[in-house]
């Protein structure tokens, strides 16, 4: 069961990886203990993580393009991310990197236009949040789908 609590707080904080501990949790639930849990659940879940791992690289890409960003801007956000975890040692760093290599990629593409790195930007964030709350809700149901049967 901690380990479903330390992966529901790895899909907001990247530093852990999220689902995979949710998951390794939900498995030695599983396999680990005598319950009726369905392997049906083990399944389910294990295809939504991956569906999840897929997602979260193709739709901060799609929303950052959606709002005028190129290229550029997605290796910005790459970069960006990696710098602000390793040196900006705040718990949400890797945002505020990610941010700022998107913005300062897009003007590496278009040193004039800073209204479209500013929607580049804003793209990288809603693709962030979309990508966020769907690992979110796939963590919340395993917790969930687990403490129904440890309590019920």
């Amino acid at each position: 069961m901690a380990l479903l609590f330390v992966g529901l707080v790895g899909t907001i904080i990247p530093v852990l990886p999220g689902l995979l501990l949710s998951i390794c949790g939900l498995l030695i639930f599983k396999f680990g203990t005598e319950n009726e849990m369905p392997m049906a659940y083990v399944w389910i879940f294990a295809l939504l993580t991956a569906i999840s791992t897929v997602l979260n690289y193709i739709i901060p890409a799609q929303t950052n393009k959606k709002y005028g960003g190129t290229r550029y801007g997605s290796i910005g956000s790459l970069v960006g991310t990696v710098l602000g975890l390793m040196f900006i040692p705040i718990p949400f760093g890797f945002l505020i990197g990610m941010l700022i290599g998107v913005f300062l990629g897009e003007l590496l593409h278009d040193l004039t236009d800073t209204t479209k790195a500013f929607n580049s930007v804003k793209g990288a964030f809603v693709g962030f949040i979309y990508g966020t709350g769907f690992n979110m809700m796939v963590g919340l149901a395993m917790l969930l789908v687990v403490g129904y049967y440890i309590f019920f």
